[in-house]
Order: structure tokens, then C-alpha cells, then sequence
């Protein structure tokens, strides 16, 4: 398999996430983007995701506007 065609053209990215708490069902806490030293807090899991998707579409070239992990 080709490990370009697995990984949709997104670059690698290494994150740290630390759960702070189980709260509703969820998890809260922080998590560090390790490529780029970025921290940020989280309130959910999706919350979690959505950061993560974020830095990959920085990492990837696409910073238009984005909530979190800003570049500048």
C-alpha cells in the first residue's frame, strides 16, 4: 500500500493529550500540537477532534480561518 494514499494527503502530526476530566460522558482537558508547541484546551471529544483536523489542515497549507492553533 501506498502510505501517501492512506493518509489523504495530510502530513504527519503528533499530538499530546492530556484528559483532565470524564465529565457527561466526555472528556476535558488540553491537548499539544508536538510538531508546532501549540496548547490548547478542549471541552469534548468532538471538541478534541476538531482541534486536531485544524492543525492538520495548517500543517497542510489551508489557513484560512480557523478557531484554534492560529498561525501569527
Amino acid at each position: 500500500m501506498n502510505p501517501k494514499s492512506q493518509n489523504n494527503g495530510y502530513s504527519n502530526g503528533t499530538f499530546v493529550v492530556k484528559i483532565e476530566h470524564c465529565c457527561n460522558e466526555t472528556w476535558q482537558g488540553e491537548v499539544v500540537w508536538a510538531e508546532e508547541n501549540r496548547k490548547e484546551k478542549f471541552r469534548s471529544t468532538l471538541e478534541l477532534i476538531r482541534l486536531m483536523d485544524e492543525a492538520m489542515q495548517i500543517s497542510k497549507g489551508q489557513q484560512e480561518e480557523f478557531q484554534h492553533f492560529n498561525i501569527g
